[in-house]
């Protein structure tokens, strides 16, 4: 028999077609819901995007019915849809909580319809962990939304794989600077995965290329003063500067150096892009936004974008300010070649021949890290750094963040490169934080 979802106000403002990723099942939108939605309709944010996209496809599927009874949703195997209108507040509903809070008239309209549809399983469906747990209280079932959640988020793809191999197979490497990937696996590993090989006294570093179906060797390389110092780093910084990928996505903790390579890569390939943009999400403390920071647009970002500004001063002070390398960086941000800006600065443009640096990338939702990666025009390359582990949005976590989305989606794609950093190399007191704090 089918089920009845209640979709919260998170969920819609998480992802706008939510109401037809149910299959057979039926959706039930309270009224609260609507009215939530309308504080949101206005704005160029991703949200504002999202409720009004809403709206609009529920405008088109109430044409013409009551939507007040069950109406058939457009499409293949789809379930019906409904607006739950407020009724008079459950007794039982008050007994444990107040009325007047938006989120309780939901939880209200949810327990009445569960009271009413007491043949088929009526479940709440919400990013609002408080809210889930509110309903579980009162003896509904309530649930994540989980229509872009990563099931399995222990078994991430890593982008790097360690493997035991003979002696003799590391010194044809050296020599040839590729071998069969059948010599060393039995099945084709993903695109562009990085390997680090060790024999009995020996190791070395490769990937597999996509294009030559072979297992390449990966040589040590510094860019703009930046040494990579561990096997991960190497492979952050080969993906960066590989010109046949256009998509990067480095993660790890704090202190592993995934911002720094990422800038010094694009400070090394700047002959061959336009522009640089660096941007990561604003996720204002507090609860405050952008707008009550004083000042124009670069005055109230700034605070926001000093971490990138920290990153590109340590890689200016690797050189003496009468270095070319150190007056560089000064000219390309007087003459806006490498330009840090908010990411709702890029809806609606195209950027060609642009490297585009996302920092921050697990703050993002899918529906954003689409959005980034379709401004790419011709030979644009993006790369996103982030911890998945790290979250700071509300209604984001682990399995449902746009950075672990784009790594399970994209794996295996010959234009995408991935790599987990795990060793700190900030120093050794960071380290000390990471390990026992």
């Amino acid at each position: 028999m089918s089920k009845i979802f209640v979709l919260d106000t998170s969920v819609i403002l998480y992802d706008a077609n939510a109401i037809n990723n149910f299959d057979e099942h039926d959706v039930a939108v309270p009224i609260t819901v609507l009215e939530e939605l309308d504080q949101f309709k206005k704005g160029n944010g991703v949200i504002n995007l999202q409720a009004r996209g809403f709206m609009r496809e529920l405008d088109h599927l109430s044409e013409s019915v009551d939507v007040r009874t069950w109406t058939p949703i457009n499409g293949p195997a789809k379930g019906r849809f409904r607006i739950v209108t407020d009724h008079a507040i459950e007794p039982r509903v008050t007994e444990v909580f107040s009325p007047r809070k938006n989120d309780h008239r939901i939880l209200n309209a949810a327990f009445q319809l569960a009271e009413k549809e007491t043949e088929r399983k009526v479940i709440l469906v919400s990013k609002d962990i408080n809210l889930r747990v509110k309903a579980r209280g009162l003896g509904l079932v309530a649930e994540d939304y989980e229509s872009v959640r990563i099931r399995d988020i222990q078994h991430l793809y890593k982008g790097t794989r360690e493997l035991e191999i003979a002696d003799q197979l590391i010194d044809r490497l050296f020599e040839e600077g590729s071998l069969n990937w059948g010599d060393l696996l039995d099945e084709a590993p993903p695109a562009n995965q990085y390997f680090i090989l060790k024999g009995g006294t020996q190791s070395a570093l490769a990937t597999f290329h996509p294009q030559h179906q072979r297992i390449e060797a990966v040589t040590k390389s510094s860019a703009y003063g930046v040494s990579p110092r561990n096997a991960e780093q190497i492979f952050a910084l080969h993906a960066i500067l590989n010109p046949q990928v256009s998509l990067v996505s480095l993660t790890g903790p704090a202190g592993t150096g995934k911002t720094l390579l990422a800038l010094a890569g694009a400070l090394e390939q700047r002959r061959n892009f336009r522009q640089i943009y660096l941007t990561r999400p604003i996720v204002p403390l507090g609860n405050r936004d952008i707008g009550f920071l004083p000042g124009d647009i670069q005055s109230k970002i700034g605070p926001y974008m000093q971490p990138l500004w920290d990153n590109l001063g340590l890689i200016k002070n690797l050189f003496s300010s009468s270095q070319k390398e150190h007056r560089k960086i000064q000219e390309m941000i007087e003459n806006d070649k490498l330009h840090v800006l908010p990411l709702a600065y890029i809806r609606g443009r195209s950027l060609s021949h642009i490297i585009f640096i996302v920092d921050e990338a697990q703050n993002l939702t899918p529906h954003e890290v689409k959005t980034v990666i379709t401004r790419a025009g011709e030979g644009t390359k993006v790369v996103f750094t982030g911890d998945i582990f790290q979250i700071d949005t509300p209604y984001l976590d682990t399995q449902s963040n746009g950075l672990s989305y784009l790594i399970d989606r994209i794996t295996d794609n010959p234009l995408y490169a991935h790599v987990n950093l795990e060793k700190g190399e900030r120093s050794e007191l960071a380290n000390l934080a990471s390990q026992l704090l």
